[in-house]
């Protein structure tokens, strides 16, 4: 079998530009080494709120990469260059608009300007592709929600089982 990619792609002018570290494309690393434990490779990537940009990148790592997931940070807000969601809408054959309704529900929980947030999730050929937010407390809270339907997702659409960290997520499988 070979090893998942999964492809990480902060959307941030500041960041890109070097003006400050980017913490938020580390913090999904991070959640994400501590969820899988299946062998995985990170394709990480900082590039600015330019949505032909954003689109150049989710297609490349979806359809040249074969990242199997793709998770954005920022570019999800109210503010002119937030376009990460249009982006996302573009390049995906397939919207789940069940993965920003729960993000926003769980984001709902802790900030009243969660309703600001505009994450969504849709799938290309065979990647799942999912906006989150640019906090890493916020990353961490929106994956620990929508993670647990991301392996059985995966196998939907045509990869192979995933193996996660019961210790860190609980995942959730239909019995066969």
């Amino acid at each position: 079998m070979s090893k998942i990619k999964i492809g990480i792609l902060t959307i941030s002018d500041r960041a890109s530009q070097g003006v400050y570290e980017d913490i938020s494309g580390k913090e999904i690393i991070k959640v994400m080494s501590e969820y899988i434990s299946s062998d995985w490779t990170p394709l990480y990537q900082v590039i600015p709120d330019e949505q032909h940009l954003i689109e150049e990148k989710l297609i490349a790592f979806s359809d040249e990469e074969e990242c199997c997931l793709i998770f954005t940070t920022g570019g999800t807000g109210p503010a002119p260059r937030d376009v990460t969601p249009e982006a996302t809408e573009n390049v995906c054959k397939k919207m789940m608009p069940g993965f920003g309704e729960l993000m926003r529900q769980e984001s709902l929980q802790y900030v009243p300007t969660a309703i600001l947030s505009r994450q969504t999730a849709g799938i290309r050929n065979k990647t799942l592709i999912v906006n989150l937010p640019g906090k890493p407390k916020s990353i961490r809270e929106c994956v620990q929600a929508v993670f647990p339907a991301i392996p059985y997702c995966l196998e939907l659409i045509g990869h192979p089982f995933l193996d996660t960290n019961d210790d860190h997520i609980k995942v959730f499988r239909p019995k066969k």
